[in-house]
Parts: C-alpha cells; sequence; structure tokens
C-alpha cells in the first residue's frame, strides 16, 4: 500500500488498519512544504511449527534450538542466580517463570510467578530482588529459593503515561543506579513532558530521578560496554517519511546530551518536515545534538540490545561485542529486520555488523514466522532470543558449550 505525504500529513488517513496511528500527533507544519512517499506493507504471519527451526541460520561455531513454544507474546527476559528465567508478557500482565531442571536444553517447567502486572514490559534483577516497569509503574520482589517472588513493593507509579511508545526497559548501571527509557507519546510531535523521548537516571532510594539523556524517541534496548562502561543503545526513528528514511540509530549515550529527535536523525540530518525551534533554525539547533555512531535500515525497528559479556563458549572474535534484535518493519515496500544481528566493536567502538540469527523472514519477504524481540544471557554464556510473534524462546550457543 503506497500513500502520498506533503511536510509529512498523510493525504489518507489508515486509523482503519493501524489504529495506533490515532496518536501519532503532529507539530506545526514547516516553512518549506515537503512531500514523500511512504509504504505500509506487513509479511503475512506463518504460525510456528517445530520444524521452522531448520530454517534458521546462526554463524559458524553457534547452533540454534527452540527452548520454549507456545509462550504467546514473550518479551523481555531476565535469568535468576538459579538459572531461572523471568519474561515479562505485556499484553497478558503477567511474568512466568521458565526453568531447565533436568538439564536437557528445554525448558519444561513453566509458571506464572506474577499476575496483575498491567502492560509489564522491563525487567531485571539486582542484590536478589526482580525489578518490573510498566508504562507508569516500577515495582520490586524478593525473589525466593525456589523463584517465586514475595515481598513485592511499588517503587515509582508517576512514570508519564505510556501513549504511543509504553514498552519501558530498565537497568542497572555499573554505578548502581537504575536506567529507565520512556519513549515518546508520538511518531514526531514536540513533548510537552521533557521525561518523554529519554533515558531517565534514578537516585538509588527511588525517590527522585532526572533525565539523563533526551531527543532519544524510543530507545528500547542499551547496554553499558564492558571495558569501556559507556552506555551504547539502539533507537527507533520517526515512521511516514519513506522507505529509506530516517534510520535506526546505534548511539553512546552520555549524560545531559540532546540526540536531536523529533527535529534531527542519525548524523545531524534534519527532517525538514519539522517547524523551526522558536528563536533559532533546525540548522543550529542540529550542531547541538550528537550524531547516531552507526545506522540500521529505516524502520527495522531494533528492541533489545546487549553486550555479549558473559558469553562463555563463543567463538574467538565476539568477546565484547553485542547483538542486538530487529523485530521487523511494517511500512515499507521492501520488509528489513526479522533478524537479529551482531555489532562488532574493536578499541571500545563498533566498526561493523553481521547477520546472527536469521531466517524469520522468507526470502521474498512475503511471509515470516517471527519477530525477535528481547535478549538474556545465561552463566554459562547460552544467549536467548524471545520471538513475540511465534510465542518461541530460542537459545543460541557456542558450540563450546
Amino acid at each position: 500500500m503506497k500513500k502520498n505525504y506533503i511536510s509529512g500529513l498523510p493525504l489518507i488517513a489508515l486509523l482503519g488498519v493501524f489504529p495506533m496511528m490515532v496518536k501519532a500527533q503532529k507539530g506545526l507544519p514547516a516553512k518549506t512544504p515537503t512531500s514523500s512517499t511512504v509504504n505500509s506493507f506487513y509479511p503475512q504471519n506463518e504460525d510456528f511449527k517445530p520444524q521452522f527451526v531448520s530454517r534458521l541460520k546462526v554463524p559458524s561455531g553457534f547452533k540454534v534450538n527452540a527452548v520454549a513454544v507456545g509462550l504467546g507474546k514473550p518479551r523481555m527476559m531476565a535469568f535468576n542466580d538459579s538459572g531461572g528465567l523471568y519474561v515479562t508478557r505485556r499484553d497478558v500482565g503477567d511474568v512466568l517463570l521458565l526453568e531447565d531442571k533436568d538439564k536437557d536444553g528445554t525448558m519444561e517447567s513453566i509458571k506464572t510467578v506474577w499476575n496483575n502486572f498491567v502492560r509489564v514490559h522491563g525487567i531485571t534483577i539486582k542484590d536478589g530482588s526482580l525489578y518490573l516497569c510498566s508504562d507508569k509503574v516500577l515495582k520490586r520482589a524478593r525473589i525466593s529459593s525456589d523463584g517465586t517472588l514475595t515481598d513485592t513493593t511499588t517503587l515509582i507509579s508517576d512514570l508519564p503515561d505510556g501513549s504511543q511508545h509504553d514498552n519501558r526497559v530498565i537497568s542497572f548501571g555499573p554505578d548502581g543506579l537504575m536506567y529507565i527509557s520512556v519513549g515518546s507519546s508520538c511518531n514526531d510531535c514536540a513533548e510537552t513532558n521533557n521525561e518523554y523521548a529519554t533515558i531517565l537516571q534514578l537516585d538509588k532510594d527511588f525517590k527522585t530521578r532526572k533525565v539523563f539523556a533526551r531527543g532519544l524517541r524510543n530507545t528500547v534496548g542499551f547496554d553499558w560496554h564492558p571495558q569501556t562502561g559507556a552506555i551504547w543503545g539502539v533507537d527507533n526513528g520517526t515512521d511516514w517519511r519513506n522507505d529509506e528514511y530516517p534510520p535506526e540509530e546505534l548511539n553512546q549515550i552520555s549524560q545531559g546530551l540532546d540526540y536531536g529527535w523529533p527535529r534531527v536523525f542519525g548524523k545531524q540530518q534534519i527532517d525538514e518536515t519539522r517547524e523551526d525551534p522558536i528563536g533559532s533554525t533546525k540548522s543550529a539547533y542540529a550542531k547541538t545534538t550528537v550524531p547516531s555512531v552507526m545506522e540500521f535500515p529505516a524502520h527495522s525497528a531494533p528492541i533489545d540490545f546487549k553486550f555479549l559479556t558473559m558469553g562463555k563458549g563463543l567463538p574467538n572474535g565476539y568477546k565484547d561485542d553485542a547483538i542486538v534484535c530487529l523485530h521487523g518493519s511494517w511500512n515499507r515496500k521492501n520488509p528489513k529486520g526479522y533478524k537479529v544481528e551482531r555489532i562488532v566493536y574493536e578499541n571500545g567502538k563498533p566498526t561493523g555488523t553481521a547477520d546472527f540469527l536469521t531466517g524469520f523472514l522468507s526470502e521474498d519477504g512475503k511471509t515470516k514466522f517471527g519477530r525477535p524481540a528481547g535478549i538474556a544471557i545465561s552463566k554459562l554464556g547460552a544467549i536467548f532470543i524471545s520471538d513475540d510473534e511465534g510465542g518461541v524462546i530460542y537459545s543460541v550457543t557456542g558450540t563450546g558449550i
């Protein structure tokens, strides 16, 4: 489906096809009219079958297996000290605990350990406690010896409303502080709440917080480089421009800096559909923003991002590299994403990418059987990938494990 746009405004609304576009508010029109042609195409889904695993491809020295199936829409994950895997399901509003008790490589034990947590998504573990986050609420629970949860506590209940991007992601940094990614409330509007399109940093008592970095439309995945300690994150670019613009971004995220959204993308490239800042110009503003370090194809939708710090048994050359789940496009003629990519790092900086887990998307791009979403790495170095389309969790392991 192809639509024409002028100054970023659709001539034909697609609200019946994509209800979420109701929330994609616009700012004031730009002074210079611009036009673009965009496409909307979503590959047809194939329900998962065990034989589909043979379609998946991993690099030499790795193997892939489906370790749990029939999970609905599993998203973010975290391992406890006993090897149990917690999985959030935002659509159901619960958290599952998966365990491989007989060590045969399959999660044969599955139980719900938290119910009625509406839109739960972000998850992390620290000092024997499990932390969970929805669009507005951050909670904590103690992890019992059997993996169940007790002593649940609400730490925060006033994060910005979910709006268009409600998938909060949480993690503790090397400084012991929690960081929360808060996506934008819209596609490309001028936000009225300064906590949207940011990464927040919380004090250790969780009672106060501040904006760590801004201008990040929806940085769902972020992590700390194991050697340099720098934060790196993947950001989702604006929709409804065209098939190739703007790119998705890999950013090195530093305190107090502005990464440009909604007026600037990529390497300080201006979005001509946006208005000038009050009292300035887009060109002048762009020079004050931080350019991306690397880009991914537009609309490929990067989600979780992790360094392979714990990657024991991985082939040579993977140490301190990262992987990213590219959830997959719905608004370009030729689909992109639907895979996991490796980001190669040298001396603390990314130097290139390579396919890591592919095969979910058919060669002609017309069908798919999965959308990679979350990443967790076990103590043994096995890499677990959740698929929230097929309801599957995969393990990718080095043959040395």
